[in-house]
């Protein structure tokens, strides 16, 4: 996987080129040079929005205009129905704004609330809608099929994403560059990259995988020592 600093979106880009692309944290504010740095080409990977209201943030986010692939929304636990209703709607109304820009909507479910919030699309059929992890998440697996990014703490333990074969960006908070780089070199180390999962998945977007017998992975593909074919 690949680990991509996370800075408030009012932080100036400035120093940020060589870390591209990069994830911001939406904070209501975007720094004066955010306009110049995208037509420079410093790419967003995605816009993590707060949780005290997440459709005006998340609709604010978009017409800031940085062209972010994800947009990524907390998902607290659905207490109830009038709770669940709220959350899809609030996907409905983003997935409207969304429409036509590339912007794809990850949900960073509250930890232990994987179950009920997974549920919940797949009677909504919110197929379009992803998933985000995060070091809280109780139950990655869940979200497998489409967990689409993620974002990690200083020694937060990445082997969970392993074992599901996970190596897309991941996002690590940082306030200043030599910070960030020292602290990302060690997550490398302690997490080197995997080409395939531990374990293959018995489903696919909800269909049965159906393995292939003639098919026999090493243990060095997917994230062990060199150890010749399993």
């Amino acid at each position: 996987m690949r680990f991509v600093p996370q800075i408030p979106s009012s932080f100036d880009p400035g120093s940020w080129f060589p870390f591209a692309p990069l994830t911001l944290s939406w904070d209501g504010r975007v720094h004066p040079d955010w306009p110049q740095a995208i037509r420079r080409g410093l790419a967003v990977h995605a816009i993590h929005v707060p949780g005290q209201a997440p459709l005006e943030e998340a609709l604010a986010a978009l017409q800031a205009a940085l062209g972010p692939d994800f947009l990524i929304l907390p998902a607290a636990r659905p207490q109830n129905r009038e709770a669940g209703f709220r959350l899809l709607g609030t996907l409905e109304a983003l997935l409207e704004a969304t429409s036509g820009r590339g912007v794809k909507l990850a949900l960073r479910v509250e930890g232990g609330a994987e179950a009920e919030v997974v549920e919940l699309l797949r009677q909504a059929r919110a197929e379009a809608v992803g998933y985000c992890w995060h070091p809280g998440t109780a139950d990655a697996e869940l979200l497998a099929d489409r967990l689409w990014c993620g974002i990690c703490e200083p020694g937060s333990d990445l082997r969970p994403l392993q074992k599901l074969g996970y190596r897309w960006d991941m996002a690590l908070p940082a306030t200043e560059p030599a910070t960030f780089r020292a602290q990302a070199a060690a997550l490398e180390a302690a997490h080197p990259p995997v080409l395939f999962p531990a374990e293959m998945p018995a489903t696919a977007l909800g269909r049965p995988v159906v393995p292939d017998d003639s098919v026999v992975f090493g243990r060095h593909l997917i994230g062990g020592e060199p150890r010749g074919r399993s």
